[in-house]
This record gives C-alpha cells, sequence and structure tokens, in this order.
C-alpha cells in the first residue's frame, strides 16, 4: 500500500537572501528563517550557513550566534577564510528558528564577508520512517501496512512491518533492528539513491529525502528484485544467491588465504565493474595485475565477487576477493546491483 506524503515532510532549511555589509553599525542583524517539519526530535550535527572572509579569520574569535527559539549552535573552521554554523542541540519538529547574524565579526586582520551561502550536510528524521517509505518502494525485503487509522502525515505513522520472504536466511533476518540503523537499512538506501541517480552514501540527506517521498507520491517503485548473496568459508566454499527472496543458485567459490583472508561479515556491493584489470600487491610484496577480469561487484574495501580461472573451487585460494567460474560469476552479477548486500559467513 503506498501512502500519499505531503512533500513538505521533508526537512526544509530555508535561508532568506542577504548580503552582509560591513559599513553598518555592529549591532545591525540580518534575519535568517530555518524551517523544520522533522518526524522526531533527534541529535544532528546540521551545517545552517557558510561565511566567507576576504581576509583569513578565525572560527573562535567570532561571536556566538542568537537564535530563537534557544538552539544550540556553534562555529567551525572549515577553511583558513571560510567558517560554517553547525547546530549541536536539538532541532524540534515544525518550529522556525530566526537566526540574528551580526554584520560586523572580527577577523584575524582588516577584512569583510564577500558571501554567504546555505549548506545542507545532513537531515534529521526518524529512521522508522525511513524504513517505512522504503519497504512501500519494495526496497526492503520487509512489508509495512499502516493502522487502519493512519491518515496522511509528515511523521512515520503507526504500523507493522512483516518479512516479506520466508525463506531468506536468518544470517540476513537477524541484523534487523527496527529504529535503529543497520546494514539491512543502510543497503536499501543505497540501493533507492542508485536507482534516483544520487550519490550511494547510504544517508538520507536532504536531497535524498526529497527523491524518496516523491517516489512515494507517484508510485515509482524499485524496478528491480530484493536479492541476497552468502558466501560460505564452510567446505567446499559457495555463494548462493537469492533473488525475490528465493534460492536462485549456488556454486562453488574461493574465498581468501589465511594471509589475506575475507572479513567475515555483511555489507552492501558499492562499485560494480563487467571487466577490470585488478593490481596489487602478493603477500611476498611482488606485484600483480591481471587484466580482464570480468563480472566484479566490490562489497567490502577491495573484497569482491567476481570470475576467475583456477583449476578447481571450493577452498581458500585468493587474496581476499571471492573466486568463481566466468560462468558462475556472469549468473551472479546482474543481481548483485548497488546496495545488494553479501554476507561473507565463516
Amino acid at each position: 500500500m503506498i501512502r500519499r506524503l505531503p512533500l513538505a515532510a521533508v526537512l526544509s532549511i530555508a535561508i532568506l537572501a542577504a548580503t552582509l555589509v560591513p559599513a553598518l553599525p555592529s549591532s545591525a542583524s540580518a534575519s535568517y528563517t530555518v524551517t523544520s517539519t522533522v518526524p522526531s526530535s533527534l541529535s544532528i550535527s546540521l551545517p545552517l550557513l557558510r561565511l566567507h572572509f576576504s581576509a583569513p579569520a578565525s572560527a573562535k574569535s567570532l561571536p556566538a550566534l542568537r537564535v530563537s527559539p534557544a538552539l544550540k549552535v556553534k562555529w567551525q573552521q572549515i577553511g583558513a577564510r571560510d567558517v560554517q554554523a553547525v547546530v549541536v542541540g536539538q532541532l524540534l519538529p515544525a518550529v522556525a528558528y530566526t537566526i540574528a547574524v551580526p554584520m560586523r565579526m572580527r577577523c584575524a586582520s582588516r577584512c569583510s564577508f564577500t558571501a554567504v551561502s546555505a549548506h545542507v550536510a545532513s537531515v534529521a528524521t526518524s529512521l522508522t520512517w525511513e524504513a517505512q517509505l522504503l519497504a512501500e518502494l519494495n526496497y526492503l525485503p520487509l512489508t509495512f501496512t499502516p493502522n487502519a487509522t493512519a491518515g496522511d502525515s509528515s511523521q512515520a505513522v503507526g504500523g507493522t512491518f512483516a518479512w516479506k520472504y520466508a525463506s531468506l536466511p536468518t544470517s540476513l533476518s537477524a541484523q534487523w533492528r527496527l529504529g535503529v540503523d543497520n546494514v539491512i537499512l543502510h543497503g536499501a538506501l543505497m540501493a533507492f539513491q542508485s536507482v534516483s541517480q544520487l550519490p550511494t552514501t547510504g544517508v538520507a540527506d536532504a536531497t535524498t529525502w526529497e527523491k524518496l517521498i516523491a517516489a512515494v507520491q507517484t508510485n515509482k517503485m524499485n524496478p528491480g528484485s530484493y536479492d541476497y548473496a552468502v558466501v560460505s568459508e564452510g567446505s567446499p566454499e559457495t555463494t548462493t544467491l537469492y533473488v525475490a527472496g528465493r534460492l536462485k543458485f549456488r556454486t562453488l567459490a574461493n574465498t581468501g588465504i589465511s594471509v589475506a583472508p575475507t572479513v567475515t561479515g555483511t555489507f552492501p556491493v558499492y562499485l560494480r565493474y563487467a571487466s577490470q584489470t585488478m593490481s596489487g600487491t602478493n603477500p611476498d610484496g611482488s606485484h600483480y595485475s591481471d587484466p580482464g577480469i570480468p563480472w566484479i561487484s566490490y562489497f567490502n574495501g577491495g573484497d569482491a565477487l567476481h570470475g576467475f580461472v583456477r583449476s578447481t573451487y571450493g577452498w581458500p585460494q585468493s587474496l581476499g576477493c571471492v573466486e568463481m567460474t566466468y560462468a558462475a560469476a556472469k549468473v551472479i552479477w546482474p543481481f548483485t546491483q548497488i546496495g545488494t548486500l553479501v554476507t561473507v559467513t565463516a
């Protein structure tokens, strides 16, 4: 069920255009109105504005900003001539904050303001609400059913999350925690960002929130399926692929040798190549460069699923990657899109 959420649900930072004129008296001020529709009160670190000086300026020498209603803000140095004001307290829901910025501030030498700009680096919101939207858009292996009495809201509404697929292994389901940041939510958001042509950070910034809500409003569902890969370091070593919750494919695989092991855990795919030259350093210090390695999906640093020619498969032989035959890697690669989770188990 897709709920229609107002675009105003996303955190918006509106800073009115202004020019700081150093010739004005020091008591003069410009008002910057910040409007928030955050669904819950959260501790955040959010840059509200940046100031650029014509000469070096120290954040330590700048006077504190006056915010009404009270909001804890501090200056941060981001360059010799640049500072930013950052919220370090609690940003309350549906509250308009007015920040009085003095027109004249001290610098290390004679100086004046030359530019003022706003920058939003992160957004404070509810992880439960994020999960709700991603579930409704089919980016999670869970469904969300809102309460019967729930109406449109700029906040996460009451409802029930349930597992969509009964056959997914516990290596995935055990990592889910509602309202808590976890790798399942992180991977799902990366997948959404990739489909939406956004930077795949796995962090819900203001642009991502705007896109999420717009996708719900327009019923723009995940064009792919929910897929998952499990690499087992048991004997023999294998890679198992689940597509839309069902076991689709299993193949023998090679993981890392003892001096260069494949790290166990669950990780989202973050980079993919149909073919690439893979190079690095062998344990003995020599250099290797292997051109034309096919069907590569990086999931943890330099560890990747890919094809590689070996005489045998099913036991540790790589330098951390998960090697398979070319044919097997080709089957798996289309189902390891950005954000797809890969679990390596001992």
